[in-house]
Order: structure tokens, then sequence, then C-alpha cells
């Protein structure tokens, strides 16, 4: 499954009443970071599918969601599960971390 993306309207929906654990990318086309970690991230999303839903979200186009979990910087990542942060990162990191942190979070 691919990543999702997410708007400020959607958020509740995709995010907060998945049944499945989410992890959203707060990104932004200009971030170099961004585009570090998104080839990584759209690999992860299907390796994982069924396990976890990798979402992502313009912080340009969808400003509220964004200033709502207080992200001053991106790439910013949060792993919901059950509509609650259990963890989240900042920055861009290799494949490897990445999937390291979503498994040890699940």
């Amino acid at each position: 499954m691919a990543t999702v993306a997410v708007t400020d309207e959607t958020f509740e929906a995709e995010v907060k009443n998945s049944d499945l654990p989410v992890v959203v990318d707060f990104w932004a086309e200009w971030c170099g970071p961004c585009k570090q970690i998104g080839p990584a991230l759209e690999e992860l999303s299907s390796e994982m599918d069924g396990k976890v839903k990798i979402v992502k979200v313009d912080v340009d186009s969808n400003p509220n969601s964004a200033a709502s979990m207080g992200v001053r910087g991106i790439p910013a990542l949060f792993m919901f599960k059950d509509g609650q942060v259990v963890s989240n990162r900042s920055g861009a990191a290799p494949k490897a971390a990445l999937q390291s942190w979503i498994e040890e979070t699940l």
C-alpha cells in the first residue's frame, strides 16, 4: 500500500480513527530532508502493509494539522495508536532506522 496523502479535513478520519497504527510524516515539497526519507517511507508502507499505515501531511497546504501537533521543524514523524501519539521523531534517517523505530513502537 502506498503512503496516503492526508489533509486537515481528513486527519481525524485517516489518523485518529484508524484501526491500524499510523505513522504521520509532516513534510513540504521544498524540504530536502523530507525528500530524502520519502522513498524509504514509500517502501516501508508497502513492506509493512497490514501492520501500519503511513500517511503524509504537506504542512504548507495543511497548516492546522501540523500546528495542532506542535510541529516546529520538518520532517516530523508521529506514531499514532488508537488515536493517541505514542512516539515521535524529527529529521531525516536511513530506511533501516525508520523501520526499526516503527517496529519498536508497534
